[in-house]
């Protein structure tokens, strides 16, 4: 028999096992340890011990599955936005798939999402709605259920999710790709350096959420003049895939290039630059990710040497009001059984406390 329950203080050894004994692809870290979680999920504010359900085959007492449910933040990036709520990852062990513990699971995550207000629930977490796993699952930052995982497609298509979006996901060998050249690319190499600041380009609350606890720096390509930066990108540390990728690889994001400089190879001068300054510190690989709609980036990142590795697909569905109503009336049948439970505890210790007193006291 299966059992399911919330996350406890002593489960992350049991999610590292599950974590390494799931059989995940290239988009999922390596070689993790318990603290591993602590650092990148468990530490957030926002994390709730209720949005994190675990498996248990009762006959072994082993953990078989979990699903970690969240929310991604508002519009202002200054708080959650709970009308979106994220199936971040599910996963079972290989032999015990198949009997319906994904699907309890996932029930399990969307009910706790729809009692906390969610109308749409996303399969997949992506940028802005990625609370947890920035940094262990899918390279650079969150994309989605990858295609390197291919029985997430066909588990969350048959309980009701459409694809939403996709994020195409590339990746350079600084030892095989040839960087592009052309006299743009040469002016521009002569008049700019790249200057190397600890500073976000957004600095807000949930990126301060997101990219607590990982190593990143930012790159700046600024004309040696002394005037303001034309471009520039986020590098990240992507520490947690070295024992399974077997080589130093880092994520690049938030590229960005000023309105007046676009269309002149400043993003491929600043990208093959900052390859060229990682190369000299033995970082041999770098990953980015860019949408799928994203015509301008997906060229860019083809033009500087990378090549795609993986697709992420975020799913989703919107919620029904009779889903709604059913969860309301279980929560409030479970308020209620508690209650009554409570009651009842506490009529049974006043009963033995009047017996107690009734008992005439031995003298000495």
């Amino acid at each position: 028999m299966i059992s399911y329950r919330s996350f406890r203080n002593s489960d992350p050894p049991r999610l590292v096992n599950l974590w390494h004994d799931c059989q995940l692809g290239r988009g999922a870290a390596g070689g993790l340890r318990p603290d591993t979680f602590e650092a990148i999920n468990f530490h957030k504010t926002y994390f709730d011990r209720d949005g994190l359900i675990l498996a248990f085959d009762e006959e072994t007492g082993e953990a078989v599955g979990f699903v970690h449910a969240g929310f991604g933040s508002s519009e202002d990036q200054s708080s959650l936005n709970y009308a979106i709520g994220v199936i971040c990852v599910i996963m079972v062990l290989p032999d015990y798939r198949r009997r319906g513990i994904g699907s309890e699971l996932l029930k399990r995550a969307e009910s706790y999402l729809i009692a906390k207000g969610a109308t749409e629930i996303r399969a997949g977490a992506a940028a802005p709605h990625d609370p947890f796993y920035m940094g262990l699952y899918g390279g650079t930052k969150p994309a989605g259920f990858l295609e390197s995982d291919p029985d997430s497609r066909p588990f969350v298509e048959a309980r009701g999710y459409q694809e939403h979006e996709q994020r195409n996901i590339y990746f350079r060998d600084a030892e095989k790709s040839a960087a592009p050249m052309n006299m743009k690319i040469m002016d521009l190499r002569r008049r700019m350096q790249l200057a190397v600041t600890d500073r976000l380009p957004d600095r807000s609350w949930w990126n301060a959420c997101r990219y607590s606890n990982l190593d990143y720096i930012r790159f700046l390509l600024q004309p040696k003049n002394g005037e303001s930066p034309v471009g520039g990108v986020t590098i990240i540390g992507l520490d947690f895939y070295l024992p399974k990728w077997n080589r130093r690889v880092v994520g690049m994001t938030d590229v960005f290039v000023v309105d007046d400089y676009r269309r002149q190879s400043v993003g491929q001068t600043l990208i093959m630059e900052v390859c060229k300054r990682l190369k000299e510190e033995l970082i041999t690989g770098a990953e980015a990710h860019a949408r799928a709609v994203d015509e301008p980036g997906n060229r860019l990142l083809k033009s500087v040497g990378f090549y795609q590795v993986d697709t992420g697909i975020v799913f989703h569905r919107d919620v029904e009001q009779a889903e709604i109503d059913r969860v309301k009336e279980a929560a409030a049948q479970e308020t209620d059984l508690a209650a009554e439970k409570n009651q009842t505890a506490l009529e049974s210790r006043t009963t033995m406390l009047m017996n107690a007193s009734d008992t005439p006291q031995q003298q000495s």
